[in-house]
């Protein structure tokens, strides 16, 4: 079996992979401690072959989870980010500092579409664009949906929006604070997502795929206009495309990659943003 971690600032996430047929076993996620230790809601390391770990977590929190796994795991690989790698240049000054969990998004991204907007909504909500020829274009962060209501401090902040609630619904105002919170901050979000999509598209004169991942992807999807996909498994992909231990990997499949969705024509990309700038 292959483990793969997927270690963020607030939880960690992470899946159990079958060496031989790629299939995907089990899946779980803890809440990110100081120290990753097997138990009930871990999987069972006696199994495992190889981990391959994505970490934004403090480099003491990845150090000691990568000492644990060495003395019960054959093989670790550690994701980082690089000034190149598999067709992709990164776009920052100084490559390390970009967050690996959105260079592997990048990289996954670019292996399947050639080019997109690579959208990870998470704690914070990150876009990242990959030009067609593999150039890295840079990147925004924004706060994502729960770093929005608990900064609004209104006892709001336990009041989850509903993944499957209608968006014509969260567009409207609220009629209570919870709803008009909610409601006021999965505006912003996708506001946002669509704004940065369009500036970007308008400024390099290209129309990209877009991909959302990220534990709140599904809510976000409902409201984004722009034509995506939702990819849950997309930091995984990255570290299946840096790291391929199994025969489809070694392929390029990548475990639940969507079919790339359609980019909308560039001039009703800069119509819509043309508009938007007269409001």
């Amino acid at each position: 079996m292959i483990l793969d971690l997927d270690i963020g600032n607030t939880l960690s996430k992470w899946r159990l992979k079958d060496t031989e047929s790629s299939e995907i076993r089990s899946r779980g996620a803890v809440w990110t401690r100081e120290e990753w230790r097997p138990g009930a809601d871990i999987p069972d390391l006696d199994v495992v072959e190889a981990v391959r770990i994505s970490s934004v977590a403090r480099r003491e929190v990845l150090n000691d989870t990568v000492a644990l796994l060495r003395t019960r795991v054959p093989r670790v690989y550690v994701g980082c980010s690089t000034r190149e790698a598999l067709g992709v240049t990164n776009g920052y000054d100084e490559p390390w500092r970009l967050g690996v969990d959105r260079w592997l998004g990048a990289l996954a991204g670019y292996q399947l579409a050639g080019g997109c907007c690579a959208v990870d909504c998470g704690s914070a909500i990150t876009v990242d664009f990959v030009l067609p020829g593999g150039a890295h274009a840079g990147g925004y962060i924004v706060p994502g949906l729960r770093l929005m209501k608990e900064s609004l401090r209104l006892g709001t902040r336990n009041v989850a929006i509903d993944p499957e609630g209608e968006e014509d619904t969260l567009l409207t105002p609220g009629r209570t604070t919870v709803d008009a919170v909610n409601h006021g901050i999965y505006v912003a979000a996708i506001s946002a997502v669509q704004r940065i999509y369009s500036e970007v598209c308008d400024q390099h004169g290209v129309a990209l795929p877009m991909l959302l991942t990220g534990g709140d992807a599904r809510v976000v999807s409902r409201g984004v206009a722009v034509p995506h996909a939702v990819w849950p498994d997309m930091v995984y992909g990255g570290l299946e495309a840096c790291f391929p231990l199994t025969l489809a990997e070694r392929a390029g499949r990548m475990s639940g990659a969507p079919d790339v969705p359609a980019s909308p024509a560039l001039e009703k990309i800069r119509a819509g943003l043309a508009f938007s700038m007269l409001l």
